[in-house]
């Protein structure tokens, strides 16, 4: 059987850290902002952990 392919556009939006978690930037924080609280920004930009059905759908992608 060939090797699989890892997907490309999915290795470059998320990394996955030692302990397997697998980690992705919010999104709604490229456009519109003068609309949006500061708060809401600041909580934007931070990196979420992925979870649910997402998890196992994006490590069949990266081959992990």
């Amino acid at each position: 059987m060939p090797k699989l392919k890892t997907h490309s556009g999915t290795k470059k939006r998320v990394r996955v850290t030692k302990t397997g978690k697998i980690l992705h930037r919010h999104t709604r924080l490229n456009h519109f902002l003068e609309k949006k609280s500061a708060s809401r920004k600041r909580r934007l930009a931070q990196v979420e952990t992925l979870k649910g059905a997402a998890v196992r759908n994006v490590r069949r992608k990266l081959g992990v």
